[in-house]
């Protein structure tokens, strides 16, 4: 097996829309903002080599929504997922498992472009098979009121009617299960129903794509909630759950959405779990 980190480019949004209750003056310590209040955001994906398949893990916002729609969330940076495969030496075409964490378009826009003629909406990679779960897909195509402007038709419907969409299977309450891909995955559904955390076994460790659950090295304190968040008292307690196995278990921390940071550890001190490290991806692997 091999781990390829894919940066699918960068946006931003509000500082306080990302903290929730946490006062500014404290999140900005980590994650500065602007004059416009926003902070930088990433969208880092994984791709995973392994024997003849190629799993990609969520795919960016893509590039097919308006100009009103990108203006608003202040794209930046030249990162693309195209040039970040062709990096590897891939391309989109050699993708054979698209796995999506959940389907909020800034991490299913990816999944679904224009055709050549611009006259109708297709897989964006044509030789995959994409996976969500049930009970989350059905929680996007209804979606509730506080979500709807996160789960886009057009993102959703489009993989639904290519005959490409498998569901990984839910094992009754389980919160961890072993996914028909070959890695965990934690189930957290405290910003989203049935969010997918995946957990690798890589060269002896456990790295862990940490997806809306944990957005950035700012987050890591148990009261940083995204106001994102469906239910931010879940997901204090998922949170505090997995840290403390995080911390005692040594995990690596893939970090999707912070644009300065790749991966990190954390530790157990007096004040709850905390940052111990940071590093690149070259750093440790």
């Amino acid at each position: 097996m091999t781990l390829y980190p894919i940066a699918s480019g960068n946006f931003k949004l509000d500082g306080g829309a990302m903290f929730g209750v946490v006062p500014k003056a404290i999140w900005q310590r980590t994650n500065p903002a602007d004059a416009a209040n926003k902070i930088d955001i990433g969208m880092r994906c994984l791709l995973i080599e392994e024997a003849d398949r190629l799993i990609l893990i969520d795919t960016g916002l893509g590039n097919k929504q308006d100009d009103l729609f990108f203006r608003h969330l202040s794209p930046w940076g030249d990162f693309t997922l195209d040039a970040s495969l062709a990096k590897h030496g891939f391309h989109r075409n050699d993708i054979t498992d698209v796995f999506l964490t959940h389907l909020h378009f800034d991490h299913v826009g990816g999944a679904i472009q224009w055709n050549k003629d611009k006259t109708f909406l297709e897989p964006a990679f044509k030789n995959a098979t994409f996976w969500s779960n049930a009970d989350h897909w059905q929680w996007a195509v209804a979606p509730n009121a506080r979500e709807r402007a996160s789960f886009l038709t057009e993102n959703i419907q489009p993989i639904q009617e290519s005959g490409q969409l498998k569901f990984v299977g839910l094992n009754g309450t389980s919160k961890l299960q072993t996914s028909a891909l070959g890695f965990g995955i934690f189930f957290a559904d405290g910003h989203t129903d049935k969010q997918m955390i995946p957990m690798i076994n890589y060269k002896g460790k456990t790295i862990v794509f940490m997806a809306d659950l944990l957005p950035t090295i700012g987050h890591i304190p148990l009261p940083y909630v995204m106001g994102y968040d469906t239910r931010p008292l879940l997901t204090l307690s998922e949170k505090e759950l997995f840290l403390k196995e995080a911390a005692a278990q040594e995990y690596i921390l893939f970090l999707q959405h912070d644009a300065h940071h790749e991966l990190c550890t954390v530790q157990q001190t007096e004040k709850g779990v905390r940052l111990k490290e940071t590093y690149t991806f070259n750093q440790i692997f």
